[in-house]
């Protein structure tokens, strides 16, 4: 049987989806954005928190809503009127969303022997005025023996539509980094300037691997369907969408045994260049599933 515990943790409410042997679980962290804190499967460790890398700096695992990567200075349009979000990365851009801070609050659980899921729910009431719109988000985590899967649901509840790209944020943790594989099927790379501000859209191919030796990554690319798979010495994951446009932004963070694989819908700067960018109308909802299985 399968279980869901609450951990009680200074300023990080936790639940911790497990196996009845506890050699899978998944821990989330209610006040930092629902994310995935850790991740093991099978005894492996996939996703972990490395002390010398705070979340405040990483974003590990963090759901990226109402927009991914970067927007420029903040500053995008929409039907015609000028809005300025806020500038978190060194008040330069606007990165990363709104929720990763956010507290996230239990609307269901659910046990079986097969599986525990949980579904977490954040409703924007009091928006910022650089993204002046009321929504609910709703996470839904599946702990299995397939793996873990997340169901995002988010609900326009305003008078007026809005601009949204959506993505997800997890670090994979390895001690043979420069021995891993990530393999997808790409045709177009994304060129950022030095702000990492998408340029525009380049030639590139990569069918099957992409080695990570020797690498220093803080790249995108526009994906031809909607595989990701990472292969190290240690275990081999697959990262799977339920939607048809799918981008990849992968990122090596200096001197760590880490790698951020980040499946998403949109681009660095979306907002302005339209890239993956949607509109959610009022009262509609769009959801989208991610499924993590290990190989």
């Amino acid at each position: 049987m399968y279980s869901i515990q609450s951990q009680n943790i200074p300023n990080a409410g936790n639940l911790i989806l497990a196996n009845a042997e506890k050699t899978t679980q998944a821990v989330i962290s209610l006040h930092e954005g629902a994310r995935i804190a850790s991740l093991i499967f099978e005894s492996k460790t996939i996703i972990k928190e490395l002390s010398d890398f705070s979340y405040s700096d990483s974003y590990a695992a963090s759901i990226l809503f109402p927009f991914v990567s970067r927007i420029e200075n903040g500053k995008y349009q929409f039907d015609g009127k000028n809005y300025q979000l806020d500038c978190n990365q060194a008040g330069i851009n606007a990165l990363h969303g709104l929720v990763y801070n956010k507290t996230f609050s239990i609307v269901n659980q659910e046990i079986t022997d097969k599986n525990s899921a949980v579904t977490l729910s954040y409703k924007e009431n009091n928006p910022p005025k650089g993204f002046p719109y009321t929504y609910e988000l709703q996470l839904t985590y599946t702990l299995s023996e397939k793996g873990l899967s997340i169901h995002i649901k988010a609900t326009n509840f305003d008078q007026v539509p809005f601009p949204f790209t959506v993505g997800w944020h997890p670090y994979f943790y390895t001690n043979h980094l420069q021995d891993a594989v990530v393999k997808f099927n790409s045709h177009q790379q994304v060129a950022f300037d030095e702000k990492l501000i998408t340029k525009e859209l380049i030639p590139f191919k990569n069918e099957g691997d992409f080695t990570i030796k020797n690498k220093q990554l803080d790249d995108c690319f526009v994906m031809d369907d909607d595989t990701i798979e990472f292969i190290t010495p240690e275990y081999q994951l697959k990262i799977t969408s339920d939607v048809a446009q799918n981008y990849l932004q992968m990122y090596t963070p200096p001197h760590k045994t880490l790698i951020a694989i980040e499946p998403m819908t949109g681009i660095s700067n979306s907002f302005n260049n339209q890239i993956g960018l949607q509109v959610l109308a009022p009262s509609e909802t769009y959801e989208i599933t991610w499924h993590l299985s290990i190989i």
